[in-house]
């Protein structure tokens, strides 16, 4: 089934077998030129270069291993067999890092090397006095506990596995399961980069085309801005699940079809329906994996993306309400725009599809969180920290305004050249699309932001000069820094997709109903101008005396005063505002139709013809003016068929109904009580 050894991958049948046309070869040549034109492959010189670090890494932590093992007084012969070795994993594994990327790296070491002492003490003192090595960066506290730093320019992500072995074997093999007995859980957590990463690697039809269907998915995820795991976005390994699953679903199609089927199948997938590479497996050595029937916390998960290598956990449940209602909305803009690439329509082709989100002309408000230190060492942990929980904020006002107030994070820090130890951080904010607003009615988040700086001010290695503040900005008073240049856009962005679309949806929303329109037409389009004209007269109210100011912060570093949030409501020419409404009704409705989804158990789904599916089902055929309507069934039975197979290990539909009633409703519950 397109595999090397003709078995079947992943864990229902592929949607379609078919091969590419020519056209899909051509635009698979354009495609690869342009990846290479934007400078997203490294030279051999520097491929070069890291494959000399690594391996100076890995005599670095054999001389490591072997240094503790005689300070800690073992026999002769666990001294000289003492050892400890070097893997990688993440992008530089995959195969698919760029120039100038870091290389994520685990040491893995024996029972008698800790974690605490030996590995962040003896190690870290080691690499401290070594010149190759420089912005030397430990994270102990971290999830998953990192050294940062870089070894000759290299940037390196170094993690620690504590094993049960007294020696650690040359030829160790970390994919066993064997591997994780008697392991803590930051070992498990370290070891799980690796694992996962080789199981991709065995579980996609073609590495090459699943290699450069991913750079071009993590390229196109940064420039939408949809790129960063602790923003709430999606992280490396979690475009790589994404983009293999696709892989096994078209085994046979080449990297410009899988980007268009990428969007074609994402834009209908219905969270919080799981994406899986394989079946979930219990293991023998009781470690907890994804099971929202069992663990009350996986059914608030709003985007399971699952791990393939036990214990199987869900990478992305960073994701919230807003993230997911943003990255679906660019869901939707891919697919759109490969449609029209695959017609061939004028002005439409992959410098399309990569256009950068115009972050700061999408919004009228913003929150600016900016922070200090008093050296470079400081910032950067201080960095580190706060990046860490701005989630939290995103996730508070969420919740304190009952999704009524949405955010939109931007995935980087922003520098101003006049203030070298001094970054900032931006939040689009905008009212939920939809929702009549009231006069006067205001956004009261003192409480909400105070919560998140006390929360950030537990940092337990906060030192003096580490500053926080937080403070509401509106677009035309935002800083010149955050510009390309450091140039304020005389005006806004002009000939791209998103402002057509804008443009069209404009003209649209003001075109008078034809006679043959019928009543529903025009119902909807004098909905739309009172949308209008009360989005206007909103705009024209003077403002009140507890509105925030322009550049005001929320609550003061310095006075205990607060100050009540008022947005103007987005009117119809905002850039992507009304697209984002209907994304947002979609996901709505997709928590309330999963209910209906097609029941198929895990052994349906036989293949015939290109498509998945027996053509007896309700006439289904697979000609090609109806294949995108199979396709879409297949999508559904899939969604379906995938949960059961992958959480009834005893078969049987009944369990299914009872997993996807439990997501369904918890997850419809939760945003029934945040309004």
């Amino acid at each position: 089934m397109g595999s090397s050894n003709g078995q079947r991958l992943g864990i229902t049948e592929p949607i379609s077998l078919a091969g590419p046309t020519d056209d899909d070869l051509m635009r698979t040549r354009k495609l690869e030129k342009y990846l290479r034109d934007v400078n997203l492959y490294e030279s051999q010189e520097e491929a070069v270069s890291r494959e000399e670090v690594l391996g100076r890494l890995d005599q670095i932590v054999k001389i490591w291993v072997k240094k503790i093992s005689r300070a800690k007084g073992l026999n002769d012969q666990l001294l000289q067999e003492a050892n400890a070795k070097i893997f990688t994993f993440g992008s530089y594994r995959l195969g698919v890092h760029g120039p100038g990327a870091d290389i994520d790296t685990l040491c893995v070491g024996p029972r008698h090397a800790t974690r605490e002492e030996d590995f962040f003490g003896e190690l870290h003192q080691m690499l401290t006095e070594m010149p190759e090595v420089t912005e030397l960066h430990p994270v102990p506290d971290a999830h998953v506990p990192v050294m940062k730093f870089k070894f000759s320019g290299v940037s390196i992500d170094l993690l620690y596995a504590r094993l049960s072995l007294w020696v650690i074997p040359e030829d160790l093999d970390i994919s066993q399961d064997s591997i994780l007995q008697n392991a803590d859980e930051q070992t498990v957590r370290s070891l799980n980069g690796c694992r996962v990463t080789d199981q991709i690697l065995r579980l996609v039809p073609k590495i090459q085309n699943f290699r450069t269907t991913l750079r071009c998915m993590r390229f196109w995820a940064k420039r939408r801005g949809v790129y960063s795991n602790v923003a709430g976005f999606l992280g490396g390994i979690n475009w790589a699940l994404l983009v293999a699953r696709i892989c096994q679903l078209y085994p046979n199609a080449v990297p410009s079809m899988l980007v268009s089927r990428f969007f074609r199948v994402y834009t209908q997938w219905r969270w919080p329906n799981p994406v899986l590479l394989c079946a979930i497996e219990e293991g023998s050595l009781g470690l907890q994996v994804w099971d929202p029937r069992r663990n009350p916390k996986d059914k608030y998960h709003l985007m399971p993306i699952i791990t393939p290598a036990y214990p199987c956990m869900n990478s992305s449940y960073n994701v919230s309400t807003s993230t997911l209602r943003i990255m679906m909305d660019e869901f939707q803009r891919g697919h759109e725009i490969c449609e029209a690439m695959e017609k061939n329509e004028a002005d439409v082709d992959w410098d399309t599809l990569f256009e950068p989100f115009t972050f700061f002309e999408a919004y009228k408000n913003y929150l600016r969180i900016d922070i200090s230190a008093e050296n470079a060492d400081d910032l950067r942990n201080w960095k580190g920290w706060v990046e860490s929980r701005l989630r939290q904020l995103t996730l508070k006002i969420e919740r304190h305004t009952y999704n009524m107030l949405q955010c939109h994070p931007h995935p980087g820090d922003f520098s101003d050249k006049s203030k070298p130890l001094y970054c900032s951080y931006f939040m689009g904010l905008q009212r939920k699309q939809g929702v009549p607003v009231g006069e006067g009615e205001q956004f009261d988040i003192r409480l909400t932001v105070k919560e998140f700086k006390q929360a950030v001010s537990m940092y337990t290695l906060r030192k003096p000069g580490m500053q926080i503040s937080v403070a509401h900005v509106t677009r035309r008073n935002l800083p010149n820094f955050v510009f390309p240049g450091g140039v304020r856009p005389s005006r806004p962005s002009k000939g791209t997709w998103d402002s057509r679309r804008a443009l069209e949806r404009k003209v649209s929303s003001h075109t008078k109903p034809g006679a043959d329109d019928g009543r529903k037409r025009k119902q909807t389009d004098d909905n739309v101008d009172t949308h209008l004209r009360n989005a206007k007269c909103h705009a024209t109210m003077p403002s009140s005396s507890g509105e925030f100011r322009e550049g005001s912060p929320i609550v003061s570093t310095i006075s205990s005063s607060s100050i009540n949030l008022q947005f103007e409501h987005m009117d119809a020419n905002e850039l992507v505002g009304s697209n984002r409404e209907k994304v947002e009704n979609n996901l709505t409705d997709s928590i309330r139709d999963s209910r209906n989804s097609v029941e198929v158990s895990s052994h349906n789904g036989k293949v015939d013809g290109p498509m998945i599916g027996d053509p007896r089902n309700k006439g289904l055929s697979f000609n090609s003016s109806n294949s995108k309507d199979a396709e879409k069934l297949a999508i559904e039975k899939i969604m379906s068929g995938s949960s059961s197979s992958a959480l009834s290990p005893n078969g049987g539909l009944g369990e299914l109904e009872v997993l996807s009633a439990d997501l369904i409703t918890s997850i419809a519950s939760s945003i029934t009580s945040s309004g």
